[in-house]
């Protein structure tokens, strides 16, 4: 997350007890957030229990509280992965905008990330209902300030010179704009609406040739 003074501050970590060591104690945390992911995804929040957890992950609930003191404390581990998905995303459009290899920016970038959402349909179960706890729905702040800040390197690689305020403003809400719409598309049980998505695209195609007139006619 950058501060307004350009400080980077790190991103909020999930609330872990104590870090599994031993290979058997990775494998059994790996299943305890499998386990929570499934149950999001295919019977909702209110399905989510430490209880229910246990019974998915084929584990005693008891192993569940050496990592993790609740309920609360998975939910922001498994938030925080889907969260890193997004960040690390990001990164890599960024390098992949430096290497020359990325010819439709803005039709890769909606299509890496509407596959990203339409995949993670636990996560989909927390932000639609906005099942968040203060250190996650920071993390999500932070994650959304990366992914701005990853837009806006892309940006000014693009046009070949700092974008400022100007670019710094406008990424940010293509941002907001593309989480709003991602989400209304894949919230629902149903088919996902994808030429939404491809309105998405127009949508913001239209918004970076606007931008990149508007920040090339200020260099001149």
């Amino acid at each position: 997350m950058v501060t307004e003074a350009g400080e980077r501050q790190p991103t909020p970590r999930a609330r872990l007890r104590r870090q599994p060591q031993q290979a058997r104690s990775r494998a059994r945390v790996e299943a305890i957030l499998a386990a929570a992911d499934r149950i999001l995804s295919q019977e909702g929040y209110e399905a989510l229990t430490t209880r229910r957890i246990a019974e998915e992950a084929g584990t005693p609930v008891g192993s569940i509280y050496q990592f993790y003191a609740d309920k609360g404390a998975v939910v922001d581990a498994l938030g925080q992965r889907y969260l890193d998905t997004f960040r690390t995303a990001i990164d890599e459009l960024v390098e992949r905008t430096v290497e020359g290899d990325l010819s439709d920016p803005v039709g890769t970038m909606v299509g890496v990330y509407a596959e990203l959402v339409r995949s993670q349909t636990g996560g989909m179960a927390l932000w639609a209902g906005r099942h968040l706890s203060p250190e996650l729905a920071r993390a999500d702040e932070a994650s959304n300030a990366h992914i701005a800040e990853g837009l806006q390197r892309i940006v000014e690689h693009l046009i070949g010179g700092p974008g400022g305020p100007t670019a710094q403003r406008a990424t940010r809400m293509v941002v907001w704009a593309a989480n709003a719409v991602l989400h209304e598309v894949f919230k629902s049980d149903g088919e996902p609406d994808l030429e939404a998505v491809d309105e998405l695209k127009r949508m913001l195609n239209a918004y970076w040739e606007d931008l990149r007139a508007r920040l090339t006619a200020v260099e001149e």
